[in-house]
């Protein structure tokens, strides 16, 4: 092999192409040790960015590093076009917006290719080509792509179908009414972290107003909105907004002044809500008076700016003594009104929005960060330690934090007062319309709060093996939280039909739970094996149970795969699918599917960010598509920046400077190698024992860590560890062509579940077989001395300390003298480690006592009993490897002996070495005496 530059785009194009070819992918049944793994299948309404490849390599090296260690390993994928993400695509083409005909202009489309994709359908044959062809493939994931399959193909739905007539028959199917997201243009969404029918708002949670009817002297209803209906009590006045514009509606026979945005709200979530198409200017309503319901009050209506006529009704109800807002609003109007305290907190005084204004010295409204955290701590205090005091009537007495919906449930009863929801944040849909929350009367949910459903799952996730361990602590309390789930939309969703009601489909988390399972079955729906007609009930039940009668020899063979394969042994995916997909997935699983089918593990990893830890976006100048940096940096090189720059379970910051070092490190491990197969010679050595040994341990090491999935831990040893050890080995002048061929050979197939093209490339140069199909070494392979490892890291450490004695010193030596530890100090140290190992504890008396009982310790009691003492400190830090270091025996003496020449070279002086007790040393500078084990003195002259 020449010494050339590492061509990645061809080296990598041609062996993806050699692999597919050959399909190495594909599962089969060899072994009696399967392993099935998969990610979170992606929606397919968009091209994907450098962030969202992380999960995927990970699940590839995993895959990779189970084939090769011998499992039969199942690694499918396919895609969620389920719900409205690619109709909303597919309505911006049709629009011809801008920004999404220039993107796939971009990427090449050209203009018949274009104007398909204003077909949802096509939509999602266009991207689950380009993930499989432009992503998957491009990054050599060995997915069994016989298994691709869609949440919208025939086969999948009547799977779909089953699974809903499963929990039907399990009466975990019911139906309540519901206030739902609602988009005006596309009809139900979901609203979760996962974003997968809407372009913002994941995060949004849904607010529960309790609108209160206050009256005017003419009978209409001026409503105000507040999340805290007990403090109707302390209410001395109304905002309005002067600059608004606000609508007469009328509700059930009452008429009501709102906001323009609480009458479209209003609509959405009540019946008999109409529209009167009279405005009325909300300074036409200043100082008029309002009666508070229940107590029967009347207060003035004031001038209010800050009233926010997106928010709630357009009208708040202002209680100055508890919030901070009303507080200093009331007081920059001038009117002469007292606040009314109706909470007793100790420590705020009377009045607690003033006492909380001063402390933070508030004065004015524009102050909004201040009086946020005025606002917040006034909550937590009176939450946490009030109560309503005499003014409240018959609620005198009772703690904030026990009220919750006391007089809600009064004003509701006493129909003064009516529920409006609304966002937390805005929520836009993905075809750009502003989501709403609309009541459905009649919908079906998943009972996810079945208290039998959610112990039994609980009880299954102490047995999974999930990562980080963290995530499977919270599950529990995630699984109790869970609530039934709204399982159904009506409108022109891509998806399954629900089979309980005509002309509404299933949502897309709700048809996301089993679907590891279609996994099993897709390959012979693609191979046309199976009709869609034979997949009925006594189909589904005759593979997955075994219930009933197979229909021919395909049904048995599909039957047998889904004993073999299943259940899921990881099941991969990002963190916004923590409270979302793998809660679900793990329900419907103990739901329907057989202990012994049940999932076996989740792995949870985090995000790609831009700097700052923004959301990646190419709008926002963010990273490059997929395409473009793989052809930038290279395959490999991104496969090993996300497996080496941080922890899986951390959010990462995409930096092209350091993709790029990546890059350079696998340029640089490919003209090592280059160089490590050009050595010829075979002269042997010591430092060839001790090569195989450290070799041996590292395929331990590595295995281990890609069985524990400490995917970062193995990229450091193989990466950076290793080439290291090498390095030291050819400085020590290691040279042995078979125990470097056979170390390297072993090091490629470490390699190789992280930058598999890298290495099918050098392993090319020897072997006509594929290194991705051969399986990992075995420490047993390889000779194992602990001595040679104990006694090359002695080695090392005394050249670093030896280089640091110079470079502080600034001395040119011309000698140097080394004192290896006397064998009392190593006879002290194994004592003092044994007794820490049997007792787990250390003190000079405990030391002191076992080294006294040895006669001939006994004797230096003063030397030993310093360094002793020494000790105590030190052993408490030992790790274990440092343990295993200070026990292995080697004689220090002879070992830097036979070094002797590698330090004068190293060096250029003269070097000798002595025990520290040898009466026939020089010992010019008395450095003898601070010799220890492991840790020699040095003079250098």
């Amino acid at each position: 092999m020449t010494n050339q530059t590492y061509d990645y785009v061809n080296v990598e194009s041609k062996w993806q192409h050699q692999w597919y070819d050959q399909k190495i992918y594909e599962a089969t049944k060899k072994n009696d040790n399967k392993f099935f793994i998969h990610f979170a299948y992606p929606g397919v309404s968009g091209y994907l960015h450098v962030g969202h490849m992380r999960g995927f390599t990970y699940c590839d090296i995993i895959a990779r590093a189970k084939r090769m260690q011998g499992f039969d390993v199942l690694f499918p994928a396919g895609f969620h076009a389920s719900g409205i993400p690619s109709i909303g695509f597919a309505k911006k083409v049709e629009r011809k917006e801008p920004q999404t005909i220039a993107m796939l202009k971009e990427y090449g489309c050209d203009e018949k290719c274009i104007s398909s994709l204003s077909n949802p359908q096509n939509v999602v044959s266009y991207f689950s080509s380009v993930y499989v062809e432009d992503y998957w493939k491009k990054f050599g994931f060995l997915i069994d792509y016989s298994r691709i399959m869609s949440t919208i193909s025939p086969g999948y739905k009547q799977f779909i179908k089953w699974q809903f007539q499963k929990l039907y028959e399990k009466k975990l199917l019911i139906q309540k009414p519901h206030f739902a997201p609602f988009c005006p243009k596309c009809g139900p969404v979901a609203v979760d972290k996962s974003e997968t029918d809407i372009s913002q708002g994941g995060n949004a949670e849904i607010m529960e107003f309790t609108v209160i009817k206050f009256r005017l002297p003419d009978g209409t209803i001026l409503p105000a909105a507040t999340l805290r209906p007990e403090t109707i009590f302390g209410v001395t006045n109304m905002w309005i907004n002067p600059d608004v514009n606000y609508k007469k509606i009328k509700i059930n026979d009452e008429t009501w002044i709102v906001s323009s945005s609480a009458a479209e709200k209003l609509q959405y979530q009540h019946d008999n809500v109409i529209d009167l198409n009279e405005e009325v200017k909300g300074r036409s309503l200043l100082k008029k008076e309002v009666i508070i319901p229940l107590i029967n009050r009347k207060v003035p209506v004031l001038s209010g700016p800050f009233a926010d006529p997106e928010v709630a009704t357009g009208v708040v109800m202002s209680v100055p003594a508890h919030a901070p807002y009303d507080y200093i609003a009331l007081k920059e109007t001038g009117e002469p009104i007292d606040p009314i305290t109706i909470i007793d907190v100790k420590d705020l005084g009377k009045n607690p929005a003033k006492t909380v204004c001063e402390q933070l010295d508030i004065t004015s409204q524009k102050e909004a960060e201040k009086l946020e955290e005025a606002t917040e701590l006034v909550y937590k205090k009176e939450f946490h330690t009030g109560s309503l005091n005499d003014v409240c009537g018959e609620y005198a007495g009772i703690k904030i934090a026990e009220i919750k919906d006391t007089v809600k449930n009064k004003l509701l009863d006493a129909d003064v007062a009516l529920e409006l929801r609304e966002f937390s944040e805005d929520v836009i849909c993905r075809c750009g319309e502003d989501v709403v929350i609309k009541k459905i009367p009649d919908q079906w949910f998943i009972q996810y709060s079945n208290e039998k459903l959610t112990d039994a799952a609980k009880n299954h996730v102490a047995s999974m093996t999930i990562f980080p361990e963290k995530y499977k602590d919270e599950l529990p309390g995630i699984l109790d939280w869970f609530d039934d789930r709204a399982c159904i939309r009506k409108g022109s969703w891509l998806g399954t039909e629900f089979p309980f009601k005509k002309e509404w489909m299933i949502e897309p988390i709700s048809d996301s739970t089993l679907y590891p399972a279609y996994y099993l079955l897709s390959k012979y729906v693609n191979e046309k094996k199976i009709s869609i007609d034979e997949m009925n009930e006594s189909f589904f039940d005759y593979v997955f149970f075994g219930n009933g009668e197979p229909k021919n020899e395909i049904w048995k063979q599909i039957h047998d795969d889904c004993s073999y394969w299943y259940p899921v042994d990881i099941n991969l995916g990002g963190k916004e699918h923590k409270t979302v997909h793998f809660p679900v997935f793990i329900m419907n699983h103990v739901a329907i599917m057989p202990p012994e089918k049940r999932p076996q593990g989740i792995f949870v990893h985090w995000w790609v960010t831009q700097k700052g830890k923004e959301k990646i976006s190419k709008s926002k100048g963010g990273a490059e598509h997929v395409a473009e940096a793989a052809e930038m940096y290279g395959i490999d090189a991104m496969r090993l920046y996300y497996t080496h720059v941080g922890s899986p379970f951390v959010d990462i910051e995409w930096d092209a400077e350091v993709v790029t070092k990546y890059k350079n490190k696998i340029a640089n491990i490919y003209k090592f190698i280059t160089k490590l197969y050009q050595i010829d010679e075979t002269p042997q050595d010591q430092i060839d024992i001790w090569l195989e040994s450290k070799i041996g341990q590292y395929v331990k090491s590595v295995t281990e860590a890609f069985n524990n999935f400490d995917l970062r831990i193995a990229a450091n040893s193989i990466f950076y560890e290793i080439p290291k050890d090498i390095n030291w080995y050819l400085k020590r002048d290691g040279g042995n062509k078979n125990i470097i061929r056979s170390c390297v050979n072993a090091w490629l197939q470490l390699m190789t579940p992280i930058t598999p093209h890298l290495t099918e490339e050098l392993w090319n140069t020897t072997h006509d077989s594929f290194i991705s199909t051969s399986t990992l070494p075995r420490e047993s392979f390889f000779t194992q001395s602990k001595t040679h490892i104990a006694g090359e890291k002695l080695i090392s450490k005394l050249v670093d300390d030896m280089q640091e004695i110079i470079n502080v010193t600034k001395i040119t030596p011309k000698r140097i003298i080394v004192y290896t530890a006397p064998q009392w100090k190593h006879h002290v140290l194994n004592l003092a480690i044994n007794l820490y190992e049997e007792t787990g504890s250390m003190n000079m008396g405990q030391l002191m006592k076992t080294i006294m009982q040895d006669p001939m310790l006994k004797k230096q009691a003063k030397q030993v009993s310093k360094y002793a003492g020494k000790l105590i400190s030190e052993i408490k830090k030992f790790s274990e490897k440092d343990i295993a270091y200070y026990q292995t025996g080697i004689d220090e003496t002879q070992y830097l002996s036979e070094a002797k020449s590698f330090f004068e070279s190293l060096f250029e002086c003269s070097i000798e070495i002595y025990p520290a007790d040898d009466d026939s040393r020089e010992d010019p500078k008395s450095k003898a005496r601070f010799a220890e084990p492991r840790r020699p003195a040095i003079y250098v002259q």
